[in-house]
């Protein structure tokens, strides 16, 4: 069945050239040069006579061999559905006859499979038609009510809880298909910080996807058991002059350094972890041999394949950028990080994402001594993409036991928000301090 002859008969008979825009009908889309040439003429025709249609007598004589088709009953979506179709079939087969056949012999294995992939994501997108453009919020109310009610049962996003309370009171918790940033100066702890909230959210059933790109596995594991222990309580240990419940310590267990005691209560508490921690923790890090694609296809790739419901970044800076399209500074990270806000919405993900910002020095008092002072988005120069597609941004700085995180960017409000926290990672210990989400919010560093 011929359906170009039959959408240009019906375009022609109802004098609407404006259908070929409306449903995405490009020229290549035209199975044979025939038929681009008519498509050719009647886009040209409608640009030159105020959007009119050529007449049938018009494109006989013009077109000998044009066949038309008299009181064609079928709809535009039907007729534009079946030419897309059509279209998607011949690019495919030109993929795999010319394209694929050739690269072949030639291409890296994997490169060759990144490319096809890029090659069926651009055939998908261009083969699709468009007939309404946008949501009318007047007509659309039953389809906003459905998402409303998968949303209130948990279907369609959800919402992943801080492991501070006065975070989730602010900006109610991470939602699905959102990107957050963290950031803050060299050595100040944001690997420790998306860490909490990486495990926070499997303790809550979530499927966690650690890139650790400056820390090896080993050491990332070290001070994820030492928090998880923390939290059950297992060791009562004198710090600073006060008893905190504490996790095995993460310098022991680095240096494989565990007194017999604790060596013989790690492995128990290793046996049991699986039972622990409803969700799952994937970590890939620095150190793993097949670690080496580190760009944002292969991230997309492992959120797929390990469905993860969370992901950490750490830190974006070492990830493979995209390529600088737009030739301009910071162009490269500007592009990753549209792609990565892209790959959290359309895989329902959260994304932590990890920069630095800048050295500074009016954070020492008068007498030299550094004071607790988060960093500002003016402060982040490199990578400050991230902060602009983020839904949250959090500046976070850290001093002898006493931590800080600053909202600095609140899409739902938030933003100037502080939260006083316990810093002593070491033992395991990251938390909101006990002073009352008021006064937290309040506190003068």
């Amino acid at each position: 069945m011929n359906y170009t002859s039959l959408l240009f008969s019906k375009l022609i008979d109802s004098n609407d050239p404006g259908v070929l825009k409306r449903h995405n009908i490009e020229r290549t889309d035209m199975p044979t040069d025939a038929d681009k040439r008519i498509y050719d003429f009647i886009t040209s025709y409608a640009e030159q006579n105020r959007g009119q249609a050529p007449s049938y007598a018009t494109m006989v004589g013009e077109f000998s061999d044009f066949t038309y088709v008299e009181q064609v009953s079928d709809g535009y979506e039907y007729l534009t559905r079946q030419i897309k179709s059509q279209s998607a079939k011949l690019a495919l087969k030109d993929l795999i006859e010319n394209k694929l056949s050739e690269a072949f012999a030639k291409t890296d294995g994997n490169i060759l499979l990144d490319d096809l992939i890029d090659d069926l994501k651009s055939i998908k997108i261009n083969t699709n038609t468009r007939s309404i453009i946008g949501t009318n919020i007047k007509t659309e109310t039953d389809a906003f009510l459905d998402e409303y009610r998968r949303r209130k049962s948990g279907e369609s996003f959800k919402i992943w809880r801080s492991k501070f309370p006065l975070v989730n009171e602010q900006i109610g918790g991470y939602l699905s298909g959102n990107l957050y940033t963290w950031y803050g100066r060299s050595g100040r702890g944001k690997s420790v910080f998306t860490m909490e909230e990486a495990i926070e959210s499997a303790f809550q059933g979530a499927n966690v996807l650690i890139w650790a790109l400056e820390m090896s596995k080993f050491e990332w594991m070290a001070r994820a058991y030492s928090s998880i222990s923390a939290r059950e309580g297992l060791i009562v240990d004198k710090i600073n002059g006060i008893d905190y419940e504490v996790g095995f310590e993460n310098k022991a267990l680095l240096m494989g350094g565990l007194d017999e005691e604790f060596e013989a209560a790690f492995e128990i508490f290793l046996a049991t972890i699986n039972e622990k921690i409803p969700g799952n923790i994937i970590v890939r890090a620095v150190d793993d041999e097949d670690f080496y694609q580190r760009g944002v296809k292969q991230l997309e790739a492992d959120i797929i394949q390990t469905k993860a419901d969370v992901v950490v970044i750490d830190p974006i800076y070492y990830l493979d950028y995209e390529a600088n399209t737009s030739k301009t500074a910071g162009g490269d990270v500007a592009n990753t990080s549209k792609k990565l806000r892209h790959i959290a919405g359309y895989t329902k993900s959260v994304i932590h994402v990890i920069t630095q910002a800048e050295e500074v020095r009016d954070d020492t008092d008068g007498d030299g001594n550094r004071e607790l002072r988060p960093p500002k988005r003016a402060e982040i120069k490199k990578t400050k993409a991230v902060l602009e597609d983020a839904a949250n941004t959090f500046g976070i700085d850290t001093l002898d036991g006493a931590g800080i995180i600053e909202i600095g960017k609140g899409r739902n409000g938030g933003e100037g928000t502080r939260v006083e926290v316990l810093y002593l990672p070491n033992y395991g210990i990251v938390r909101q301090m006990e002073t009352g989400p008021s006064a937290a919010s309040q506190f003068d560093f």
